[in-house]
């Protein structure tokens, strides 16, 4: 054994992931004396601007919002007791179909093998114990989260290390319990036609092939703060509007899909770190 610590790295593709989908991982595993990494992958330009301004509309600022959005990033990794942000700044893409997937410098057009070198160069310095970033389909599509598994996968290949994989997921008994809640907290939202309320039944997986539950209850108010320090961002504000007991409640359990072990730590498992401690 060597006095290196055990080290989770987490590849997110834009400021506030970190928070939403792993925000509870990542604090409890920092106050369990794990060195915890954050790679972001995107500079966040497709975000809201100041009020609330999308892209495309007038007054919206790629590079201002990058900018905020780099501040709220730094703040939120304080809250979570993150040990070290790495930030590759490639342009936020947007969302699938936007004429930013191809804009010069955005992630999405970024030739995988690029991406994947300098994130492998990130691997063998830290060498991770458990990575964790997104599924083939980004979780719901969104092309710089399907870039994030693309260059992650790409960058264990070159690397050859052999750490704990997982991908984030959502259970569809959580999904349902979430499209509740949503509907007590925005009465006022429009129902969604037929094909998007389809298309949100497919997110996530079914409760028996999560193969990873992971218990972060206690850290509750430190992810709901992490998440607030992304205020600037609109989609967060119906998780703010919550409250912390509330948002705990429904957010208190991290669920995991492990696609890579040598450990041979049984399933389901209830720690990232399973067979490695």
């Amino acid at each position: 054994m060597n006095d290196r610590p055990l080290t989770l790295m987490a590849v997110h593709a834009h400021p506030d992931d970190e928070a939403t989908g792993t925000g509870g991982v990542l604090a409890r595993y920092a106050a369990e004396g794990v060195r915890t990494v954050l790679v972001t992958c995107t500079d966040g330009g497709c975000g809201d601007g100041p009020g609330g301004v999308k892209p495309g509309d007038p007054g919206h600022d790629p590079a201002a919002v990058a900018a905020m959005r780099r501040q709220e990033l730094a703040a939120s990794c304080e809250v979570l007791k993150i040990s070290h942000l790495e930030t590759l700044d490639y342009a936020d893409s947007g969302m699938i179909g936007w004429p930013n997937n191809d804009a010069p410098g955005a992630f999405w057009r970024t030739p995988v093998e690029e991406g994947a070198a300098r994130l492998a160069d990130l691997m063998r310095h830290y060498r991770p114990d458990v990575v964790v970033t997104y599924d083939e389909n980004g979780f719901y599509g969104h092309p710089d989260h399907i870039q994030a598994n693309r260059i992650t996968t790409a960058a264990l290949k070159m690397t050859g290390l052999t750490p704990k994989v997982y991908w984030t997921t959502a259970p569809r008994s959580m999904m349902r319990r979430f499209g509740e809640v949503m509907r007590e907290f925005g009465a006022d939202l429009p129902e969604p036609d037929p094909a998007e309320a389809a298309a949100m039944a497919e997110i996530g997986l079914p409760d028996e092939e999560i193969t990873t539950w992971v218990d972060t209850t206690a850290f509750g108010g430190q992810k709901f703060d992490a998440l607030a320090a992304h205020a600037s961002q609109s989609e967060n504000i119906f998780f703010l509007k919550m409250g912390r007991e509330r948002f705990t409640e429904l957010m208190g359990v991290e669920t995991f899909v492990r696609v890579q072990d040598t450990t041979g730590a049984a399933v389901p498992e209830k720690d990232l770190f399973a067979g490695l401690r």
